[in-house]
């Protein structure tokens, strides 16, 4: 065999492998339900779920709707602001729709270790006065055969079983609806100016990002060691810089959250109207709030969710001063709206 051939079969043999390689990636993208690549892909079971809530004991599955109900499967959890600021809208679709055709399912893959515990999301479901089952995914193992990232996710399943319509993150209220009134054959008039307890975000006005404590994720962590678990006595510097996070006194410092050993203070300047935080402790503790150095409120921490730390007239910078007289405090976030 002549050496040109060999070179031909040898590129011919490159070209066929590659070949392989990207049709297995496209594959592998349409199995993953990455928006707009794919069209009507059969949904993944809710995979061993661990825990239902609003379902009088019973297990539930999407193949039991197959046939009967188009299903809003949501993926959420309790301690996410951005998920909360949701839930008027599911509740209000739930009460539209759920006698002409419509499940909603909520599907709780928690953030946090407090989360995985169902007398909590218990707890937040009727805090939320949320009527749809919710399962619990602890084990992220829906969210995986979902190739998920995302907190709050919705996917609308048709009757036959299939996504036909997916959303990340909040907002395209109309347009989700739109879609839930198309996949159960109806048009209706939608009109959301009369719901209750919602909260609209202009977030082109928001500067200030998330902030995590634990160290697995403090990268804004500015007079103190990122990333390093341990106790770390800090002194708040006379200057802040805005969007880092300074802590006062001594806290251990864990994973997930950083925890008050004695009296402690933490400081942020933001930008945004709204300032809210994960938070809990061993017992009811008084933290008190000050913003741009003048007495806000007391705020009473104890259960292990989402607490209001601040809510603006007016979006703008703000320094915030927490102080906090107790050990055994837990702060794992700032979030902003």
């Amino acid at each position: 065999m002549s050496i040109e051939k060999k070179i031909g079969i040898i590129i011919l043999a490159i070209l066929i492998f590659t070949s392989l390689i990207y049709f297995t990636s496209s594959k592998k993208i349409d199995r993953n339900f990455e928006k707009e690549n794919y069209t009507s892909v059969p949904a993944p079971e809710i995979s061993t779920p661990n825990g239902f809530v609003n379902t009088d004991g019973e297990e539930i599955t999407l193949a039991g709707y197959q046939g009967k109900k188009v299903v809003l499967l949501d993926i959420w959890t309790y301690s996410c602001i951005n998920c909360q600021r949701t839930i008027p809208y599911l509740n209000d679709w739930y009460e539209k729709y759920s006698d002409k055709g419509l499940e909603i399912i909520g599907l709780h893959t928690p953030e946090f270790a407090f989360e995985h515990k169902i007398e909590n999301v218990q707890n937040a479901v009727d805090r939320f006065g949320i009527k749809y089952p919710v399962v619990l995914d602890n084990d992220y193992s829906t969210w995986r055969a979902l190739g998920n990232q995302y907190w709050p996710r919705k996917y609308l399943i048709d009757l036959d079983g299939n996504i036909i319509y997916d959303h990340i993150g909040e907002g395209d209220y109309e347009e989700t609806e739109k879609a839930i009134q198309k996949a159960l054959g109806i048009s209706e008039e939608i009109n959301n100016s009369d719901l209750e307890n919602v909260l609209v975000v202009e977030r082109k006005k928001v500067k200030s990002h998330e902030i995590y404590f634990g160290a697995s994720r403090n990268k804004s962590f500015a007079n103190g060691l990122q990333s390093r678990l341990g106790i770390q006595d800090l002194i708040i510097p006379e200057t802040i810089l805005p969007n880092l996070l300074y802590l006062g006194g001594e806290w251990n410092i864990n994973n997930e959250y950083s925890e008050t050993v004695s009296s402690s203070v933490i400081r942020f300047n933001f930008t945004a109207k709204n300032v809210y935080m994960v938070l809990s402790a061993e017992k009811n503790t008084q933290a008190q709030i000050y913003i741009d150095g003048e007495f806000y409120k007391n705020l009473d921490v104890q259960d292990e969710k989402l607490y209001s730390i601040f809510d603006g007239e007016n979006y703008g910078q703000y320094d915030l001063e927490i102080r906090i007289p107790e050990s055994e405090f837990k702060a794992f976030t700032f979030t902003f709206g």
